[in-house]
């Protein structure tokens, strides 16, 4: 009787593990003991930095209102707590993009703050 290799099965896993590492530099594109090393690596990775770039996209968020808000005389709490207080439910992604792209807007916005804290 011949040998028998699970040669489809075991390709198949090793292509899947290539294919991942698509764009590796060196021996940690094909050797497959490095490879997969590389690969499980880089996944673990990529799950962390998934979060991590929710927050530094907040900060980033937090920061444009925060500039847009001080030239309109309010600070960046004050500008939150009277929007709070005025039920308005702007995200601070979409403030931050009014705030670049649509001053008169923002400005129409930090009035809203500003009357419901008087």
């Amino acid at each position: 009787m011949g040998r028998v290799t699970n040669a489809v099965a075991s390709r198949r896993r090793r292509k899947r593990i290539f294919k991942k590492a698509k764009g590796f530099v060196g021996d940690r594109k094909n050797h497959l003991r490095l490879t997969s090393d590389a690969v499980m690596r880089a996944m673990a990775f990529n799950y962390r930095h998934r979060k991590h770039n929710k927050r530094n996209f907040r900060r980033l968020w937090i920061t444009r209102i925060g500039i847009a808000s001080r030239l309109h005389g309010i600070s960046y709490s004050r500008l939150i707590d009277g929007l709070n207080k005025a039920k308005c439910e702007l995200n601070r992604k979409m403030l931050a993009d009014l705030a670049v792209n649509d001053p008169s807007g923002f400005l129409a916005v930090v009035g809203v703050a500003k009357e419901a804290l008087a």
